[in-house]
């Protein structure tokens, strides 16, 4: 119920009551009303008043209640923002640290083949979430999605981008680990701003490319560190730089592609999946992976298929916990949060791994995220000072199309 119609309920409640005391006041045998003390202009004046006495009580009283309503409704939006917040750190940061697990397992070096099976568990989930969606539709919201090649011709291209971008995020992850792999794969922002230049012809503000510059200067000092300790991995790095920028292209072309899907970024994620489990097929066999599979001792066992399995329904969670976030907050608030979420996992990454990191390698670290955040300030305020504001679905769009690299992140 509306505050405006609990207002007119308890209005007309009080109004009813104010009747009844009339009709009693009327009825009433007491010979002071007919003995003339009192004046029929004294009785209306009383009458007037006890009328506004009463509705200034109803209305104080309808007050009083929107005020307690309100308040339960704050506390009630603050718990729910609080915990999809928690929810998305929990997915994201379990996802990076489940995917170096499995990347990093010595007995089976396949990337490919990892990054091809968590996209056939995404399929596998595309499929099931729509068939709750038909069973339980007041629960379950997910688009009808059927196989169709032409659209799958027209979202190729952007599956070609999309695949580079979580084999590569996933090769930088496991040459570099978690700890230095918000440094490696930090150039995304860099790279849009440049792609964007030379593909979109856009230019960018003056305060973006200061950021730009934070953001590079941190990159940097970051791998100066990394290599004073002797743990650098130049091939993590070349791959985070790739990563980078094809996490750049991917949100360049889903803008392209994504008119042909209704602006839908489930059937995005369904035909983008599907498209990689089959180019993934000859890639596996390209790069001599089906040989380690042969050769893998536990092939047969099922708690490791148990964390494949596991790895893929995270990789298909952090889409759709994603999405929550930016619902209940705005794109802002989330790029906010998944910074505050990248610091919080470098820090759990190099306490559980017990390493001892410089001051200046911490400094290249707050460099990065800070450049990060301040870059994605600036562009909303440049947003909202545009006349052509981008409605805030397409924004989610961009979003969401970006953190598809958390399939691998």
């Amino acid at each position: 119920m509306t505050a405006l119609t609990k207002q007119q309920s308890c209005l007309a409640f009080s109004y009813s009551q104010f009747a009844g005391l009339e009709r009693r006041i009327s009825s009433c045998k007491c010979p002071s009303f007919y003995s003339g003390s009192f004046s029929s202009s004294a009785l209306m004046n009383r009458t007037q008043l006890k009328r506004s006495s009463i509705l200034r009580m109803a209305l104080s009283g309808s007050e009083m209640m929107d005020r307690d309503e309100s308040r339960e409704t704050f506390v009630f939006r603050a718990v729910r923002i609080a915990a999809v917040v928690a929810l998305y750190w929990f997915i994201s940061i379990t996802m990076v640290f489940l995917n170096n697990h499995l990347l990093d397992n010595k007995d089976l070096d396949a990337p490919l083949f990892v990054t091809f099976y968590q996209c056939v568990v995404t399929v596998a989930l595309c499929w099931l979430m729509q068939l709750l969606s038909k069973m339980c539709p007041r629960l379950i919201d997910f688009p009808s999605v059927r196989f169709d090649v032409k659209l799958s011709r027209e979202v190729l291209p952007l599956s070609i981008v999309f695949i580079g971008m979580i084999t590569f995020n996933n090769l930088c992850l496991k040459h570099l680990g978690v700890a230095f792999y918000t440094i490696g794969r930090s150039l995304s922002t860099v790279f849009n701003v440049l792609l964007s230049y030379i593909i979109l012809k856009q230019t960018t503000s003056f305060r973006a490319l200061a950021c730009c510059g934070i953001i590079l200067g941190g990159f940097w000092l970051g791998v100066d560190q990394e290599g004073i300790t002797g743990s650098l991995s130049w091939t993590g790095i070349f791959f985070g730089v790739l990563a980078s920028a094809c996490v750049s292209l991917n949100a360049i072309y889903t803008k392209k592609v994504m008119p042909a899907l209704d602006g839908n970024i489930w059937k995005l994620s369904y035909y983008n999946n599907i498209n990689a489990c089959v180019l993934f097929l000859p890639l596996i066999l390209v790069f001599g992976e089906l040989g380690q599979l042969i050769k893998f001792s536990r092939l047969t066992d099922i708690s490791f298929w148990g964390m494949m399995t596991l790895g893929g329904v995270f990789g298909f969670a952090i889409g759709y916990v994603t999405g929550l976030q930016i619902k209940y907050t705005s794109p802002l608030t989330h790029n906010v949060s998944g910074t505050a979420k990248a610091c919080a996992q470098t820090v759990i990454a190099v306490v559980y791994n017990s390493s001892t990191k410089t001051l200046l390698w911490w400094t290249s670290n707050m460099m990065v995220l800070g450049g990060s955040s301040a870059y994605t300030w600036v562009k909303s305020l440049e947003m909202k000072k545009s006349p052509n504001t981008v409605p805030q679905d397409s924004a989610k769009e961009k979003l969401l199309s970006g953190d598809k690299e958390n399939q691998a992140v």
